[in-house]
């Protein structure tokens, strides 16, 4: 009885462990295709505490009955039962470090508060246009909103460096997801319905009873506040929730690469793994363009399978743009943030034709992402050199 009592224990200690390890960036743990073991453990975690903790609570009446220090021994294996079990739940669970803003505070360009060099995650719905700072979501990992007509949830994955932005809607549904963990370090949300698990990096379930489902994506564009509002004079911005301040300030060096920390840092080398890439996906096609290389050339024509395609950096450096062109022999140049080509023709950064009668271009997706990020998740990449 008394081995019962240990095997409880131990068997309760190993799992609450493994309930963590598969699902946060701990030595090794995110480079294991690992999803569907964390996925059982977390499904059955109730059935594995129940079962240790029967076999705890039998073998208790003779463990804490033993010789001298026995007793004693016991009671320090209930501690640390209870430890354990409190860090891998609240300290070291995701969404008990990680919070949605208590309150959404959205402002006009006049009365915004927000610095205009910040990085800013830019959406447009039915004409309506808002900016939501990289040093925010990035701690808050989603933000729930209204744009459009439309619900969407802005998600953010620091360790990726992917910003993206989905309509939460499961077969027409709208859904509520908390943030569970990361899956080969990025995040992942939970749906509140079905328990299913949802990768942030392209809005796909990976576990659970929706596996191979998409959230529906909305497109989105990477660039300084003071770019964005010059494109949308109109548009909102969202605002700093005082309540979560001293962790907005711990990403105040994210957006320029500077920090020091090895999830979040950069590598200012190229195709290292945490070298930054602009990464495009054009009709089923992807392909990646190194940072460095771009911001020698400030603009890139290049094809992605049979579609001509434009990167193009801004002059703050910063920003970004990637454009389909009209046809493989339209090149495009760059002028004071202005795109022309050979025949005259002049567009926006949005792709929008200055004369009369000339269609104007269309927006590819186009995220900054880290290489280990952008690889991962799109395995068929091609690289620019």
């Amino acid at each position: 009885m008394k081995k019962l009592f240990y095997i409880g224990i131990i068997g309760l200690i190993l799992f609450e462990i493994a309930n963590v390890y598969f699902i946060m960036p701990m030595p090794g743990s995110q480079r294991m295709n690992s999803i569907d073991a964390a996925y059982f453990l977390h499904t059955w975690r109730w059935v594995f505490r129940a079962v240790f903790g029967a076999m705890a609570l039998v073998g208790a009446f003779v463990a804490f009955r033993g010789k001298k220090w026995e007793p004693y021994v016991a009671g320090i294996c209930i501690l640390a039962v209870a430890a354990v079990t409190y860090a891998a739940n609240f300290k070291m669970a995701a969404d008990s470090m990680f919070y949605q803003p208590s309150v959404l505070t959205l402002k006009n360009r006049i009365d915004n508060k927000v610095a205009k060099e910040r990085l800013v995650i830019g959406v447009e719905v039915n004409g309506q246009t808002r900016a939501y700072p990289i040093k925010y979501i990035g701690y808050h990992h989603q933000v729930q909103d209204t744009l459009g007509g439309k619900p969407i949830i802005v998600t953010y994955c620091t360790v990726c460096r992917t910003g993206r932005v989905f309509e939460p809607l499961v077969d027409g549904k709208k859904e509520m997801f908390r943030l569970v963990g990361m899956d080969h370090f990025n995040a992942m949300f939970e749906d509140k319905t079905t328990g299913s698990w949802w990768r942030q990096a392209n809005g796909e379930a990976i576990a659970g009873e929706l596996k191979g489902k998409f959230l529906p994506e909305v497109p989105v564009m990477q660039l300084t506040l003071a770019k964005w509002m010059e494109l949308h004079p109109t548009t909102l911005v969202m605002q700093p929730d005082a309540k979560f301040q001293e962790k907005y300030d711990s990403l105040s060096k994210y957006e320029t690469g500077k920090r020091t920390g090895e999830l979040t840092k950069r590598d200012f080398g190229s195709w290292n793994d945490k070298s930054w890439v602009v990464g495009v996906e054009v009709n089923g096609g992807v392909k990646a363009y190194d940072w460095n290389q771009l911001q020698k050339e400030k603009i890139i024509n290049d094809m992605i399978g049979y579609l001509p395609v434009t990167v193009v950096l801004t002059s703050d450096k910063q920003s970004f743009v990637a454009l389909q062109r009209a046809t493989p022999g339209q090149k495009l140049s760059m002028k004071n943030d202005s795109l022309y080509d050979e025949g005259g023709c002049v567009y926006d950064l949005l792709g929008k034709s200055h004369r009369k009668g000339i269609p104007d271009l269309e927006r590819a997706n186009a995220y900054q992402e880290y290489w280990h990020s952008w690889k991962t998740f799109h395995p068929n990449t091609k690289r620019y050199k």
